[in-house]
């Protein structure tokens, strides 16, 4: 039901369904800057109207990009989980179809046990990201907690069963770019159905037939 479906979305941040990756580009890994970085789009263009980013050394900038994107995946997962979980309540073969109401209830629904193991295979899959992306503690100085690997782009976790990932630079930029936006899209989203169903305790679908 929507639990394992939103839960599974936490373990999306870790197997993401997108391809953001340019491991194979060594001068686009070298060159992480905000002026060269995918994501901006005109009339906008780079925005940071904090300057988070003008602030922010490569290192930085680069853990900046790999909480963004790994936001974004969870978060387009969280909304399909929300639609489809409500969608389906009471129909579904797991746990006896007995889980039902707004999305964010259903956690608390799902019996005993199924928590932890959920919990648990949530953390093995982010526990593989690190080993990807992130230095080992042991070998970062204190005052970098998170750093990542130079080799690393940030999203890039090999996962790309499909083979959607392009081989041209400049077509690869403009996958990133996709996902990115549907990523920023996709957290407005879920905080507003989190917000919502909160707010009045109907679920999502429930507002739009309503």
């Amino acid at each position: 039901m929507m639990k394992l479906a939103l839960l599974s979305a936490l373990a999306g941040s870790t197997a993401a369904f997108a391809p953001a990756a340019t491991r194979a580009s060594s001068s686009a890994l070298n060159a992480f800057s905000a002026a060269d970085l995918p994501g901006a789009l005109p009339p906008v263009g780079f925005f940071d109207p904090l300057g988070f980013a003008e602030k922010a050394d490569e290192k930085t900038l680069k853990r900046y990009r790999e909480a963004e994107v790994t936001h974004g995946r969870v978060a387009m997962l969280a909304v399909v989980g929300f639609l489809v979980g409500e969608a389906v309540e009471g129909s579904s073969f797991l746990f006896d179809a007995q889980i039902s109401g707004p999305a964010i209830t259903h956690f608390t629904q799902v019996p005993d046990g199924w928590d932890a193991l959920i919990v648990t295979f949530i953390g093995a899959a982010e526990a593989q990201r690190a080993q990807i992306g992130w230095v080992d503690p042991a070998d970062a100085s204190y005052d970098q907690p998170g750093l990542l690997r130079d080799n690393y782009y940030p999203g890039d976790i090999g996962f790309d069963p499909l083979g959607l990932k392009p081989e041209d630079p400049e077509e690869l930029n403009i996958m990133i770019t996709k996902e990115l936006q549907n990523g920023r899209l996709a957290m407005l989203a879920a905080a507003g159905f989190l917000a919502q169903e909160a707010v009045d305790g109907k679920g999502i679908l429930e507002h739009f037939s309503s």
